[in-house]
């Protein structure tokens, strides 16, 4: 096995992966269909493995092509924060950040931050990636990233900007067809709003708040941003940052002293990035305008 295997035959392996064939993988990459191939069949050379099977569907990969894929992914997020980072490294504020965050803080409540910081610095690209996944910022999957939590990671820099505080809260129009509840005993016969799957998060955050298991809630969703749109379309009671509650009058609060959680807000990115311009910019950007709305609740 030769020890020096070109990081080209890795992003051909990638690209079939995650297309199913060579002339996907060449749609994708931007490369004829027979480099693929010929880089599959070199990289099955140099490690000594067959890293596909042909079948009627396409192309299946083995035990050996799985277990490269992580290790493929890893250099290939290393490669973009490279050049994210020589791009944004200069005088002015230029180059590619990518910004991680949960879905209803990028959707809701990051876009007017972000107009703002492309108006002063036109020259700068975001890539925002909306996941409640939190993304490894240690193998690069994103460059700066807005968290519920804070980092453990010593090799994190980051920044408290605050505590969002989430509350029950219904639609007026709903409250009106099915009256107010008084204590958590009436809630339970309300037509409540949460989520599908359990996560470790919400497992966390059962222990302190009276809200009922995944059995009691009549519409169920994953997405927090569908949870929020049922609850503004009158469906019924779910949980909602304050903040997004007071900008439409129409939601009222549901059992104030009953129910309130405060998730810690953390603006992080990896220490290497400190001396990119571009990064440090879009970390002051976000600790500012988030620290902004977290002052508005």
């Amino acid at each position: 096995m030769t020890s020096k295997i070109s990081w080209e035959l890795y992003r051909s392996l990638l690209g079939v992966l995650r297309t199913g064939s060579l002339s996907g993988a060449a749609r994708e990459l931007g490369l004829s269909q027979p480099t693929v191939g010929r880089h599959i069949d070199t990289l099955e050379q140099d490690l000594g493995a067959i890293l596909f099977t042909r079948s009627q569907s396409g192309l299946l990969p083995t035990e050996a092509a799985l277990i490269l894929r992580d290790y493929a992914e890893a250099m290939e997020s290393t490669a973009a924060a490279m050049e994210r980072t020589v791009t944004g490294a200069g005088g002015d504020v230029a180059g590619t950040v990518r910004v991680s965050a949960s879905e209803v803080v990028g959707i809701e409540v990051l876009p007017p931050v972000l107009a703002a910081l492309r108006a002063r610095h036109p020259a700068l690209v975001i890539e925002l990636v909306l996941s409640n996944r939190i993304h490894d910022l240690l193998r690069r999957e994103a460059d700066v990233a807005v968290r519920m939590q804070r980092p453990v990671q010593e090799q994190l820099v980051a920044r408290r900007v605050g505590a969002i505080e989430l509350g029950l809260y219904a639609h007026e129009d709903y409250l009106a067809r099915h009256g107010m509840p008084r204590d958590l005993e009436a809630l339970r016969r309300h037509a409540l709003i949460g989520y599908d799957q359990s996560t470790p998060f919400i497992r966390e955050a059962a222990r302190s708040l009276p809200w009922p298991e995944r059995a009691a809630f009549a519409l169920r969703a994953d997405s927090d941003v569908a949870q929020l749109s049922l609850i503004r379309a009158g469906a019924g009671i779910g949980i909602c940052q304050t903040g997004l509650a007071a900008r439409q009058p129409v939601l009222r609060r549901v059992l104030p002293r009953k129910f309130s959680m405060r998730l810690e807000t953390w603006i992080t990115m990896h220490e290497n990035l400190r001396h990119s311009i571009a990064c440090r910019t879009v970390f002051d950007a976000l600790a500012e305008g988030l620290g902004t709305y977290i002052a508005a609740q």
